[in-house]
């Protein structure tokens, strides 16, 4: 079931896997030096093993809190404190994890502590949604013209003329599309497009020539 997810989505995994993870150093680039327990127990080894096989990280052991805050289990008598409740996530993720910690205040109706990982994701816009974007600039300072601005009166009023006849029943994305095109175009026609300013050459045929003169001197 994990390995069906696409490869760029952001893979966690969390709950009580019921593994003690220890320190050691040889598997600390997949759990860190901060987990609660000294040793790895079966399941801890097991755990480890999942996640070095799938390219994960066990974030929960990777943040230096107090012994309290690492924690997610104490035995009835109170003498005991499990940490087997873990944060996993992709390796190629593992910045987004800020923290994990326990917090012993809270209800939550079963003899674990609730465990928080803030989480921060950072989203890519790709080269096609930047261009989306891209949205042309209407010259709309013309509308201070009074006949740039009858005459954009008129654009719209006959464009928008023609979806009066429009069925009711039509989509409501493709009735906004229309009014959007109809709208641009008008625009475009009775105001153009506002041109930006182009930067001037510096070393222009004033500079040319006196560095000319400089030479013959």
């Amino acid at each position: 079931m994990f390995d069906h997810f696409p490869k760029y989505h952001m893979k966690m995994l969390l709950g009580d896997f019921n593994a003690k993870v220890g320190r050691e150093n040889i598997f600390k680039p997949t759990t860190g030096q901060e987990s609660l327990h000294q040793d790895s127990i079966d399941n801890g080894v097991r755990l480890v093993n999942f996640a070095t096989s799938k390219n994960l990280v066990v974030k929960s052991t990777m943040f230096p809190h107090r012994n309290i805050h690492k924690y997610t289990w104490t035995s009835p008598d109170g003498k005991t404190h499990n940490q087997t409740d873990h944060v996993l996530i992709g390796r190629i993720w593992h910045s987004s994890v800020l923290d994990v910690r326990s917090f012993r205040g809270a209800d939550c109706d079963t003899d674990h502590y609730l465990v928080i990982a803030k989480v921060r994701e950072r989203l890519a816009v790709g080269k096609q949604a930047a261009q989306r974007f891209d949205r042309q600039r209407f010259n709309l300072r013309k509308l201070n013209e009074p006949e740039a601005r009858e005459q954009y009166q008129i654009e719209i009023i006959n464009r928008f003329a023609a979806l009066e006849n429009l069925n009711e029943d039509d989509n409501v994305k493709r009735t906004w599309k229309n009014i959007k095109e109809h709208n641009q175009t008008s625009v475009k026609e009775s105001l153009g497009l506002h041109k930006l300013k182009q930067n001037k050459s510096w070393f222009n045929e004033e500079c040319l020539g006196f560095s000319g003169s400089e030479e013959e001197g």
